[in-house]
């Protein structure tokens, strides 16, 4: 009898057990709650919030294809931990779809390229540079600033963001700069059949550079002063920039941002701390002013679409509906400084907009209205962001 009640047990405990170890397994959904298919949206997870002391051998598989996502790890501090994992899940719309979070090995990973990339430039005086499988940019640094000053050629003097014309999926960065300064086989402002630089910033704001509004009048820093790259991978590259102090009609102001690009989307997202005004205003150059500028207060976007050389290229600045103020068309007689303006909030010291570029010739936008459309679905997006909730 007392076999019998001791192997009853045992089988209990083995029951329990399993049952025990079931109940560990955990599971997110990721809710859309609007009418619009989700993809190229960027999941941010952290240790605290998936209850696990490390996110190094985390795996993300969809439930219902039994595949892992991709996945990337990011250090934000440079302490050595990692503190965010980021996916990118493809959620139909008004519905939710079911991940598990599993342990993998680094061998079971799923292969992918480095499709998000950023890097400071020092064999061309001092950009800094980045790009994903859409699009491409870069700014300009404190040596590239010295040589206009000191009447040296070949500087450059403006706090515009350019933008590199690609229309290939893959990395160019490298590949250009090589061609063109290294190698000086080429120049990356001829298309050879992957896009180019024919993209001119000036003293203008370029994509998505900013401006203090004084009056009727503009102010804008300087060259950026430090760089920091955050992060690159397959999923996001991210990197902080800081300017020297500005005047803005006798007002001092501090300025440094976080710049990132995600894998899939058309415009970088701007992260500005800033000190000394209550409202920024964000700028897209009107070149030859032979374009269109439109807006949607609704949406929270101002837009340029124009000629450019034989193709069309349409540029803009998305905010959330919290810092979107309005927008402005400012035309002037002086050299580069024409730009469409947002206007923006800046609360408790920050604000956030997103900005970038759709070209007709990397076949992505062919119409004004399809990049409109773009950006409608683009401000739909931030303002209803997916949910994110974890189960076991």
């Amino acid at each position: 009898m007392k076999t019998v009640q001791l192997f009853f047990s045992c089988l209990l405990l083995v029951i329990f057990a399993s049952c025990a170890q079931k109940n560990t397994r955990k599971f997110i959904t990721v809710k859309n709650s609007i009418d619009i298919p989700r993809s190229f949206e960027t999941i941010e997870l952290t240790k605290q919030f998936l209850k696990v002391d490390s996110l190094n051998n985390i795996g993300i598989k969809d439930v219902n294809s039994d595949k892992l996502a991709i996945t990337q790890l990011v250090d934000l501090d440079d302490d050595g931990i990692m503190d965010q994992l980021l996916f990118q899940p493809e959620v139909a719309p008004n519905s939710e779809t079911t991940y598990e979070i599993i342990t993998i090995s680094e061998n079971e990973k799923p292969e992918t390229n480095n499709w998000c990339y950023s890097r400071f430039v020092p064999e061309r005086t001092d950009d800094y540079t980045w790009e994903n499988d859409k699009v491409a940019f870069r700014v300009y640094g404190p040596t590239a600033q010295k040589m206009i000053e000191e009447n040296i050629p070949g500087g450059t003097l403006s706090s515009g963001v350019d933008a590199w014309l690609k229309k290939v999926s893959y990395p160019i960065i490298n590949k250009w700069y090589k061609k063109t300064v290294v190698d000086k086989t080429g120049s990356y402002h001829e298309d050879t059949g992957e896009g180019l630089d024919n993209f001119h910033v000036g003293a203008s704001r370029g994509v998505g550079g900013i401006a203090i509004k004084k009056d009727s009048s503009y102010y804008v820093s300087k060259n950026y002063t430090n760089w920091k790259t955050i992060t690159t991978g397959p999923i996001r590259t991210s990197f902080y920039l800081n300017y020297a102090d500005w005047d803005a009609d006798g007002t001092n102001i501090k300025d440094s941002k976080i710049i990132s690009l995600d894998y899939g989307s058309n415009l970088s997202k701007f992260e500005i701390t800033l000190e000394g005004s209550n409202t920024i205003s964000a700028g897209l150059a009107l070149h030859e002013k032979d374009g269109e500028v439109t807006g949607s207060k609704m949406h929270n976007w101002v837009s340029y679409w124009q000629p450019h050389a034989n193709s069309k290229l349409g540029t803009a600045i998305v905010a959330p509906k919290k810092y979107f103020i309005d927008f402005e068309t400012y035309n002037t007689e002086k050299t580069d400084l024409s730009n469409a303006f947002s206007h923006l909030n800046v609360i408790d010291n920050k604000v956030i907009y997103y900005a970038g570029f759709g070209w007709e010739e990397s076949g992505q936008f062919s119409t004004k209205d399809e990049w409109e459309k773009y950006l409608n679905q683009f401000s739909e997006k931030i303002e209803h962001p997916l949910i994110v909730s974890l189960k076991n």
